[in-house]
C-alpha cells in the first residue's frame, strides 16, 4: 500500500526534532509521497529576510524537481515580536484552508511551544493589558514576580522571568485565563501522528558545528549586517537570540570573531539540548513520539513510517 493511502487517516502528521537534525528534508519527502503541504513550526522562520540565520533551507523543499508548498514562513517583518497566540491562529487559518481544498498537512519544526500549541490544542486567548494589575505589581522585584507567576501553576516558559516586563505580561495572561472560561480551538479532535528525527548527542554537536561554519562562510554575517543597515534595532536582533544575537554583538565591535563563533556554537548546542529536553517532557506528559534514527537513509525513514502506521492499525 502506498504511503499516501496508509497515512490518510491522520489529519496532521508532525515532524519534530532538534536543530540541524534534517527535519525539513524528511518532511518535504514525506509531503511529496503523501500529497501533503508543510506548515512550519519555527518561531524565527516567520521573519522575512532572516533566511540563513533561521535555517530556511529552501532547497530542501524541492523533491524530485517538485517544489513542496510550505506555509507560515516569511509572513512578518523583522522587528516584529511574533508570539505563540498569533502562531496558533495563523496555523488554524492555513489548516482550515487546506481542508477546504481537500488537502492535508505536515507540521514541521523545532519550536516546542508552537508544536504543542497545535497538537495539544492549547487554549490561547487574546489577552488585553490589565493596567490595574500592572500598577499593583509595578513595585515588585523580578524574584517576587516570578513567585507570583509560579503560584498560577507550572512555569511553562523560563523566558517569562528573564526581565520584569515579560514577567508582568506572563502574570497578566495567567490572571486573564483564570478569570475567563477557556474556549475551544477546533484542534481538539484532529487525528495526528507525531514523528521525530533523532541523532545521538555527539552527532548532534558535530552537525551543529559543521552547519554553523557553512552558514558563516555563505553570507550569514552579511545577512545580519543588512538587517541592521535597514534600521532593525540591534536590541531587537539580540532579542531574537542565537545567530542574530552574537553576530550583532560582533558587528557592534563588542566581541571578536573568535568569541562570536565560540559563544554562538555553545549557545546552539545548549539550544539543541533544551529542544530535546522539551520533547522528552512532551513524551512524559503523554505525547507519543515515534523516533526515527537520523542516520537512516531517506528510503529507510519512509519505510519506517509505513511500519509505524501499519502497527497502529
Amino acid at each position: 500500500m502506498y504511503l499516501k493511502e496508509l497515512t490518510q487517516k491522520y489529519d496532521l502528521i508532525t515532524v519534530l526534532g532538534a536543530t540541524a537534525g534534517g527535519k525539513t528534508s524528511f518532511a518535504a519527502h514525506l509531503a511529496y509521497y503523501t500529497g501533503r503541504e508543510i506548515i512550519s513550526a519555527d518561531s524565527r522562520q516567520v521573519y522575512r529576510r532572516m533566511d540563513i540565520g533561521t535555517g530556511k533551507d529552501l532547497d530542501d523543499y524541492i523533491v524530485n524537481n517538485k517544489k513542496i508548498s510550505v506555509h507560515l514562513v516569511d509572513i512578518v517583518e523583522p522587528g516584529y515580536k511574533y508570539n505563540v497566540f498569533e502562531y496558533q491562529q495563523d496555523f488554524i487559518k492555513v489548516f482550515e484552508q487546506l481542508k477546504k481544498q481537500e488537502k492535508k498537512a505536515i507540521l514541521c519544526g523545532g519550536s516546542g511551544m508552537y508544536i504543542e500549541a497545535v497538537i495539544n490544542a492549547y487554549k490561547l486567548l487574546k489577552v488585553p493589558e490589565n493596567e490595574k494589575l500592572r500598577k499593583q505589581l509595578s513595585s515588585k522585584s523580578l524574584d517576587e514576580l516570578a513567585k507570583i507567576l509560579i503560584s498560577y501553576g507550572n512555569l511553562h516558559n523560563k523566558t517569562d522571568i528573564v526581565d520584569k516586563e515579560r514577567a508582568l505580561r506572563a502574570i497578566e495572561i495567567a490572571e486573564f485565563y483564570k478569570q475567563n472560561p477557556e474556549k475551544k480551538t477546533g484542534l481538539e479532535r484532529i487525528s495526528k501522528l507525531v514523528l521525530g528525527i533523532k541523532f545521538d548527542r555527539n552527532s548532534r554537536r558535530r552537525r551543529i558545528t559543521e552547519r554553523l561554519k557553512s552558514r558563516l562562510e555563505n553570507g550569514m554575517i552579511d545577512e545580519v549586517k543588512k538587517l541592521l543597515d535597514e534600521g532593525i534595532p540591534a536590541d531587537t536582533l539580540i532579542y531574537y537570540g542565537l545567530e542574530y544575537k552574537f553576530i550583532t554583538l560582533y558587528l557592534l565591535g563588542q566581541i571578536s570573531y573568535n568569541e562570536m563563533f565560540q559563544k554562538l556554537e555553545t549557545a546552539i548546542h545548549q539550544f539543541s539540548k533544551r529542544q530535546m529536553t522539551w520533547f522528552r517532557r512532551m513524551e512524559r506528559q503523554g505525547t507519543k513520539i515515534h523516533w526515527l534514527d537520523g542516520y537512516m537513509s531517506m528510503d529507510e525513514k519512509l519505510e519506517r513510517v509505513k511500519e509505524i502506521v501499519i502497527a497502529q492499525n
